[in-house]
């Protein structure tokens, strides 16, 4: 895949374009204006992170971010369709057509010494980041596949900490010390489980020990982030595989415990709870392809069909759904419609009875049909009485 015949030199090992698969073709045109304007004004810009990553695996990136050497203030000068945000550390927005947004981030550097970062470590990610240069800015980012950098001068890939050959060997790497970077910034163990599981890559030895050494650093981070990297575990069809890794690891007994109890005394790695991961991901899979995307609500309420079945708690939803809304403070719209989804099971177990069925005519209903079949399939059971819903849906749809 890549060439690592090269001659030893001081710095980050430069990989020619010859030695890499990145092409301009791939990567998208307003990152591409935003990167040559400011190459044009004499500051350093590349292409950074997740985005070059993907890239280098064939993969098209969701995001295309920028880094330079360039201040947000200069930034904005160079751009009249760009929005600084941010307080502690001040990013520029730069917004194009359809409200795409090309993220640009001046270099940084951690300004705090590992003393610290250790002793104030329940406070959350402690970095005061400051500017810095490439090299600073390759090291403090969390893993080495995500800590390349493409420079738009020469079409060169740059690798400070060894990503290239992390990423050729399917590795997710810790930069640094693993035990300090965990305990530094807690959801940097969601993001390793995040990327393995999706990327297909194994955790590296060190940086796997570090995760089951630190796992309840986890509680020490701000809830809301800790909520939006659960639910960035579900996309793209691998959730199956993140969550168990959270269960190995013990964060999921830190998150929630009662159904990390419930995964261990129903068997374990052959509890039910994986054959619901394992289709709910076959039906992402399936929405994404179609240009749909799945509810919140749906993958919370399949995360919690295990426990809502083994406490018998048919009916009450809701006493289930409130072990998420507590722990990660879930979005009481996500709450609600998950506790509908999980009572649905007993509506739509037995056939519909025409002018008795009004639940068709609940805006959840689709999410509830496709809840009750992600159960079904993984379970083995007849879909036949979810058949008889449906034709029953598409009845009313007709009629209307």
């Amino acid at each position: 895949m890549f060439s690592f015949l090269r001659k030893k030199v001081k710095g980050p090992v430069v990989y020619k374009r010859p030695d890499h698969c990145i092409s301009r073709k791939n990567i998208d045109s307003d990152a591409l204006k935003v990167l040559y304007r400011l190459s044009s004004l004499g500051y350093t810009a590349y292409l950074v992170g997740g985005g070059v990553r993907d890239l280098l695996m064939g993969r098209t990136p969701k995001d295309f971010d920028v880094g330079t050497s360039a201040k947000p203030v200069e930034v904005k000068k160079a751009f009249k369709n760009c929005f600084l945000i941010g307080r502690r550390f001040r990013l520029a927005h730069v917004r194009f057509a359809g409200g795409k947004i090309i993220e640009t981030a001046t270099f940084r550097r951690n300004s705090q010494t590992v003393g610290e970062i250790i002793e104030h470590a329940a406070e959350g990610p402690l970095e005061d980041n400051t500017f810095g240069t490439p090299e600073t800015d390759a090291y403090r980012r969390d893993f080495t596949v995500n800590g390349l950098f493409y420079d738009i001068k020469d079409f060169s890939v740059i690798d400070w900490v060894g990503g290239m050959k992390d990423i050729e060997k399917k590795i997710i790497r810790a930069i640094g010390d693993p035990d300090i970077r965990f305990q530094e910034d807690p959801v940097r163990m969601m993001r390793a489980v995040k990327f393995s599981s999706r990327l297909g890559f194994k955790i590296e030895r060190k940086t796997l020990a570090a995760m089951k050494k630190y796992h309840s650093c986890i509680l020490n981070a701000a809830v809301p982030r800790v909520c939006e990297e659960v639910f960035r575990l579900f996309p793209y069809g691998h959730s199956c595989e993140a969550f168990k890794l959270m269960w190995e690891c013990g964060m999921l007994g830190d998150l929630l415990p009662e159904l990390s109890s419930y995964v261990d005394s129903s068997g374990g790695a052959k509890c039910v709870l994986w054959k619901y991961l394992y289709v709910l991901d076959k039906y992402e899979t399936m929405m994404v392809s179609k240009g749909y995307e799945v509810s919140n609500a749906l993958r919370a309420a399949v995360l919690m069909t295990g426990l809502f079945k083994a406490e018998k708690k048919d009916g009450q939803g809701r006493k289930v759904m409130q072990l998420m809304l507590q722990s990660l403070k879930i979005p009481k719209a996500v709450y609600f419609t998950a506790s509908l989804l999980l009572e649905s099971s007993r509506r739509l177990s037995s056939p519909p009875v025409k002018g008795k069925s009004r639940f068709i005519y609940n805006r959840d209903f689709l999410d509830a049909l496709d809840y009750n079949r992600i159960v079904f399939r993984a379970e083995g059971r007849d879909e036949s009485v979810l058949n008889a819903w449906s034709d029953l849906y598409e009845e009313k749809g007709k009629k209307e």
